[in-house]
């Protein structure tokens, strides 16, 4: 009956190496989910820079028919208005983008943190895993050596 105690070992470190791996796995899954995540902010930031732009050509063109249908002619201070949108539209595309590429920043910092804790779950079940065949060999050393 000596025999058992090592097999239980030997049994507790196969369950501590599987155990270890699919913690991995569960956490290359989160990794790869944020990666995708990522791109799903890079392709919403296409989207929302053609939207805005689409929305501002609409209020340079709502500009210009205000101005000429005031009877002012589209030069001074009806160049200035249109200009001064411009660089407001300018601003506010950088602040999105800015504000895109933050998030996917982040997006990225969580898949590379997410595999680094894979790779820490599998590093502890290798160690709880030669731990038991330690186990399992000094049961042998004791019974049988």
């Amino acid at each position: 009956m000596g025999w058992v105690a090592p097999l239980v070992s030997v049994a507790a470190a196969q369950q501590a190496s599987a155990t270890g791996k699919f913690n991995q796995s569960i956490q290359e899954r989160n990794a790869l989910i944020y990666e995708q995540e990522k791109e799903r902010l890079e392709g919403k930031l296409n989207f929302d820079l053609a939207r805005f732009d689409e929305k501002f050509r609409q209020l340079q063109g709502e500009t210009t028919t205000k101005i000429v249908k005031s009877g002012a002619e589209l030069s001074g201070s009806g160049l200035r208005i249109k200009r001064y949108n411009a660089e407001q539209a300018e601003n506010e595309k950088n602040i999105i983008t800015f504000n895109s590429k933050v998030a996917q920043s982040k997006k990225m910092e969580q898949a590379n943190f997410a595999r680094m804790q894979g790779q820490l779950a599998r590093m502890e079940a290798r160690q709880a895993e030669l731990g038991y065949y330690a186990q399992a060999g000094q049961s042998l050393m004791t019974n049988y050596g």
